[in-house]
Protein backbone atom coordinates (compact mmCIF):
# COMPACT_ATOMS: atom_id res chain seq x y z
CA UNK A 1 0.00 0.00 0.00
CA UNK A 2 2.77 2.47 0.82
CA UNK A 3 5.63 3.47 -1.43
CA UNK A 4 7.50 5.55 1.14
CA UNK A 5 7.30 7.39 4.44
CA UNK A 6 9.18 10.64 5.14
CA UNK A 7 9.51 12.25 8.56
CA UNK A 8 10.74 15.72 9.33
CA UNK A 9 13.87 16.39 11.35
CA UNK A 10 15.53 19.61 12.42
CA UNK A 11 18.91 17.83 12.54
CA UNK A 12 19.07 15.22 9.78
CA UNK A 13 22.51 13.98 10.90
CA UNK A 14 21.30 13.30 14.47
CA UNK A 15 18.22 11.59 13.05
CA UNK A 16 20.46 9.50 10.75
CA UNK A 17 22.54 8.30 13.72
CA UNK A 18 19.32 7.28 15.50
CA UNK A 19 17.73 5.55 12.49
CA UNK A 20 20.98 3.86 11.43
CA UNK A 21 20.98 2.29 14.91
CA UNK A 22 17.32 1.25 15.17
CA UNK A 23 17.00 0.09 11.57
CA UNK A 24 20.45 -1.54 11.76
CA UNK A 25 19.12 -3.60 14.69
CA UNK A 26 16.56 -4.95 12.20
CA UNK A 27 19.21 -5.80 9.61
CA UNK A 28 18.81 -2.74 7.35
CA UNK A 29 21.73 -0.87 5.80
CA UNK A 30 22.66 2.65 6.94
CA UNK A 31 20.80 5.51 5.32
CA UNK A 32 22.19 7.39 2.32
CA UNK A 33 22.24 11.19 2.22
CA UNK A 34 21.22 12.66 -1.15
CA UNK A 35 22.47 15.97 -2.65
CA UNK A 36 19.54 17.80 -0.99
CA UNK A 37 20.56 16.65 2.50
CA UNK A 38 17.74 14.10 2.84
CA UNK A 39 18.43 10.61 4.19
CA UNK A 40 16.95 7.50 2.54
CA UNK A 41 16.64 3.87 3.68
CA UNK A 42 15.70 1.90 0.59
CA UNK A 43 14.39 -1.66 0.98
CA UNK A 44 12.43 -4.06 -1.25
CA UNK A 45 9.37 -3.36 0.93
CA UNK A 46 9.51 0.44 0.63
CA UNK A 47 11.49 3.57 1.46
CA UNK A 48 11.84 5.38 4.77
CA UNK A 49 13.33 8.86 4.64
CA UNK A 50 14.24 11.86 6.76
CA UNK A 51 14.25 15.49 5.64
CA UNK A 52 14.26 19.02 6.95
CA UNK A 53 10.81 20.45 6.17
CA UNK A 54 10.81 21.91 2.66
CA UNK A 55 8.84 24.99 3.79
CA UNK A 56 11.65 26.05 6.15
CA UNK A 57 9.49 25.75 9.28
CA UNK A 58 10.75 23.63 12.20
CA UNK A 59 10.01 19.91 12.06
CA UNK A 60 7.29 18.70 14.39
CA UNK A 61 5.80 15.31 15.14
CA UNK A 62 2.24 14.42 14.28
CA UNK A 63 0.17 14.13 17.44
CA UNK A 64 -1.59 10.77 17.19
CA UNK A 65 0.74 9.53 14.44
CA UNK A 66 2.86 6.39 14.75
CA UNK A 67 5.16 4.78 12.18
CA UNK A 68 5.55 1.02 12.64
CA UNK A 69 8.55 -1.07 11.59
CA UNK A 70 8.12 -4.85 11.21
CA UNK A 71 10.23 -6.93 13.60
CA UNK A 72 10.91 -10.60 12.86
CA UNK A 73 10.61 -11.52 16.55
CA UNK A 74 10.46 -10.07 20.07
CA UNK A 75 14.26 -10.17 20.43
CA UNK A 76 14.65 -7.98 17.35
CA UNK A 77 12.07 -5.52 18.70
CA UNK A 78 13.98 -5.38 22.01
CA UNK A 79 17.29 -4.79 20.17
CA UNK A 80 15.60 -2.03 18.14
CA UNK A 81 14.33 -0.39 21.34
CA UNK A 82 17.71 -0.60 23.09
CA UNK A 83 19.52 0.82 20.03
CA UNK A 84 17.08 3.71 19.91
CA UNK A 85 17.50 4.58 23.59
CA UNK A 86 21.30 4.46 23.19
CA UNK A 87 21.20 6.80 20.18
CA UNK A 88 19.06 9.75 21.18
CA UNK A 89 15.59 8.24 21.34
CA UNK A 90 13.28 8.43 24.32
CA UNK A 91 10.77 5.93 25.69
CA UNK A 92 7.05 6.39 25.26
CA UNK A 93 3.96 4.25 25.82
CA UNK A 94 4.39 1.11 27.93
CA UNK A 95 7.71 -0.78 28.04
CA UNK A 96 8.25 -3.32 25.22
CA UNK A 97 6.02 -6.34 25.58
CA UNK A 98 3.02 -8.39 24.48
CA UNK A 99 -0.30 -6.64 23.85
CA UNK A 100 -3.59 -8.37 23.03
CA UNK A 101 -5.77 -6.89 20.34
CA UNK A 102 -8.55 -7.78 17.96
CA UNK A 103 -5.97 -9.16 15.55
CA UNK A 104 -4.26 -11.41 18.10
CA UNK A 105 -1.11 -11.05 20.18
CA UNK A 106 1.44 -8.43 19.21
CA UNK A 107 4.87 -7.70 20.63
CA UNK A 108 5.32 -3.92 20.58
CA UNK A 109 8.13 -1.53 21.45
CA UNK A 110 7.65 2.25 21.20
CA UNK A 111 10.11 5.16 21.00
CA UNK A 112 10.23 8.82 20.12
CA UNK A 113 13.03 9.73 17.72
CA UNK A 114 15.25 12.79 18.36
CA UNK A 115 12.66 15.02 16.61
CA UNK A 116 9.73 13.64 18.64
CA UNK A 117 8.26 11.35 15.96
CA UNK A 118 6.57 8.32 17.53
CA UNK A 119 7.78 5.02 16.08
CA UNK A 120 7.12 1.39 16.91
CA UNK A 121 8.65 -2.03 16.32
CA UNK A 122 5.88 -4.61 15.89
CA UNK A 123 6.07 -8.40 15.81
CA UNK A 124 2.85 -10.32 15.09
CA UNK A 125 2.92 -13.39 17.28
CA UNK A 126 1.64 -16.71 15.90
Amino acid sequence: MFSHIMVGANDVQAAKVFYDAVLGAMGHNPGVIDPHGRCFYITPAGIFSISKPIDGSPASHGNGSTIGFAAKDAAQADAWHAAGLANGGSPCEDPPGVREGGGGKLYLAYLRDPSGNKICALHRMG
